[in-house]
């Protein structure tokens, strides 16, 4: 069991639930307030993505990324930087005949570019998503080894921690991959993602294995998606790991309760605390995940 645990706060992500959420953050000041709010709920880190202020639609502006960040660096709270990088991955058939072309909502590019925007604002934490992936009814998300070796490349020569998004156990083993080619310095951070459509069930059978295929070492965090998001929470601090919540994940803080990102993580300190642990300051969690302030 893990008695200091770190609560990661995913605060808007890049799907659909800003249709589903009146109050889902989409401008850079809701996203950067609702980054202060979780932190002063007790997040020590804040995993942001950033969105298009007139769509709601996910968005990998560099310049919307920039804002966000300057205006949580501007505040007195003091929260771990967590940006995504897994915007540019997405890959959609065409459906006139030709699959070997991309259809609409096709938005594939490079490593550096999707790195552009942890290279302007050089974050403490970005996001790595290991491997290649059926996601949703007609997408498919494509992170190549060589792809994923260069990001690694670049984010170590920046002095960036990756976080490696693990969702299937194919991923965990292409993640220790990189450890041996040695792009990702130690103690390794992995976020063990489960739930998502067609990656790992949430449930303790797949944390279990994935979390007893990682590296000696490691630092870990585990997640589920919309209902499965609490049970995950308990189950991850069990198993030694720490935790994610946020609106990324789930909407509903309750059955039909809509939740904000520092109800869903009063909701997991309380988990923490009655399970007999306490939840890491970022001082703390800095030193755990050995990042420099």
């Amino acid at each position: 069991m893990n008695r200091n645990v770190i609560i990661t706060c995913a605060v808007t992500g890049a799907g659909d639930a800003w249709s589903r959420h009146p109050d889902l953050p989409v401008s850079t000041d809701q996203i950067a307030a609702a980054v202060l709010s979780a932190a002063e709920a007790g997040a020590a880190v804040a995993h942001i993505h950033v969105r298009d202020p007139q769509t709601g639609q996910g968005s990998r502006d560099v310049d919307l990324f920039a804002a966000v960040v300057e205006k949580v660096r501007a505040s007195d709270t003091d929260v771990i930087i967590n940006l995504t990088a897994g915007m540019g991955g997405s890959w959609f058939p065409s459906e006139d005949g030709d699959p070997s072309m991309p259809g609409p909502g096709t938005d594939m590019i490079g490593p550096a570019e999707r790195l552009a925007h942890v290279d302007k604002v050089r974050p403490d934490i970005c996001s790595l998503d290991c491997g290649t992936m059926n996601f949703g009814e007609n997408e498919t998300y494509i992170s190549t080894p060589g792809y994923l070796t260069k990001m690694a490349e670049l984010t170590q020569s920046w002095g960036v921690k990756p976080e490696m998004e693990v969702f299937d156990l194919g991923h965990v083993r292409l993640a220790k991959e990189l450890i041996n080619r040695g792009v990702i310095d130690a103690p390794p951070m992995f976020q063990i993602c489960l739930g998502i459509p067609w990656g790992a069930d949430a449930d303790t059978e797949s944390m279990l294995a994935m979390r007893n295929a990682l590296p000696p070492g490691a630092n870990w965090a585990g997640f589920g998606i919309s209902r499965m998001e609490m049970p995950m929470v308990a189950q991850a601090v069990l198993l030694g790991g720490h935790v994610r919540v946020g609106l990324e994940d789930n909407l509903y803080l309750d059955k039909g309760v809509l939740a904000s990102n520092a109800d869903l993580v009063t909701r997991a300190t309380e988990i923490i605390s009655r399970l007999g642990a306490k939840v890491a300051t970022p001082d703390e969690a800095r030193e755990i995940l050995g990042l420099r302030k």
